[in-house]
């Protein structure tokens, strides 16, 4: 693992290879960004070169310190990570004691928070006092999705990197060449991820995903070619889907805006859903103003269910507006 195997971010790793170089790396950073678009991994390489023995710009991969790295076995580092979903007070406290102990093989002691946002206000105000007095041996990097999570006296104590989504073109021509999408299957995963190179791994190699999709098309390609019973016999389908509500949703918000771009201008390198380009043109006897109106029933169910609203009621009233004529 180094900065070589990461996708995107150049610009980032530059800045952070120049702080190296010149002796300027900040006790404590901040790297926010979406769920899986690489800032555990830059951290992780980060760590591993301000540790690695060689003393360079990247880690050997050869040396004591980069191979208990990758072992999760040195001494000098500390992955702190949640446990249940949350990262509990003692665990904060303890690691402060250890920051109290010299490094033992390293000239520093390196310490990354993944999910930092689930520290309780507690463990974050635990951790203040380190982050405003940090022994000059130590590096803290906190990982989360957004800044505003933290409480303010902590922000003001990191130096804040925004991650953002990685291009598109990247992830398509990572996922055809290692992990053997067509690239039509590329360009929807790409699209589909918004950019999480993480997620977008994970769905190109889940069976369930593209199992979950067809399902979710077919129940979508009934509905609206008038199957009557369709909306209620597939109830079983999205209460056994609850977990990934939002990925189901996504699927059908994509495929209605995918049905608009067809409407619109034909098979198009804009339309993400390609290789359901037939389905699509047998659905485009839908006019446009019932597209977006269905549309802003997606969005608006998404918003009824994260306010706790009863979730079947929700889709089954969003697949019913789908049925209206």
């Amino acid at each position: 693992m180094d900065f070589t195997n990461i996708i995107g971010h150049e610009k980032i790793i530059d800045n952070l290879k120049k702080a190296i170089d010149n002796n300027q790396i900040s006790h404590s950073y901040l790297f926010e960004g979406e769920e899986s678009i690489g800032k555990k991994m830059v951290a992780l390489s980060l760590a591993k070169t301000l540790l690695c023995k060689e003393g360079g710009l990247e880690p050997c991969n050869r040396c004591n310190s980069c191979l208990k790295f990758d072992n999760f076995n040195h001494p000098d580092f500390q992955l702190i990570e949640p446990e249940k979903d949350i990262i509990k007070k003692e665990e904060i406290d303890d690691m402060i004691k250890s920051i109290n102990i010299a490094p033992l093989e390293s000239s520093r002691k390196i310490i990354i928070i993944d999910d930092s946002h689930k520290m309780r206000v507690e463990g974050q105000n635990g951790l203040l006092k380190t982050l405003e007095e940090p022994p000059s041996y130590i590096n803290i990097i906190l990982v989360a999705p957004n800044k505003n999570n933290l409480i303010p006296t902590i922000l003001s104590r990191c130096q804040i990197i925004p991650f953002y989504p990685v291009e598109n073109k990247k992830i398509e021509d990572l996922l055809v060449s290692q992990y053997n999408k067509t690239k039509e299957e590329a360009k929807f995963i790409a699209h589909f991820t918004k950019g999480s190179v993480g997620r977008s791994i994970y769905i190109s190699q889940s069976e369930d995903f593209f199992q979950n999709r067809d399902e979710t098309l077919s129940i979508i390609d009934g509905i609206i070619n008038g199957d009557k019973l369709k909306i209620f016999n597939s109830t079983d389908f999205f209460v056994k889907n609850k977990d990934i509500y939002e990925e189901i949703l996504d699927i059908i918000l994509y495929w209605f805006r995918d049905l608009i771009i067809y409407k619109e201008i034909g098979e198009s390198e804009l339309i993400i859903n390609m290789d359901k380009i037939s389905l699509l043109s047998n659905q485009s006897f839908l006019n446009i103003d019932k597209i977006n109106d269905i549309i802003e029933k997606i969005i608006e169910t998404r918003k009824s269910i994260e306010r706790n609203v009863n979730y079947q009621l929700a889709i089954e009233a969003m697949l019913l507006s789908m049925q209206e004529v």
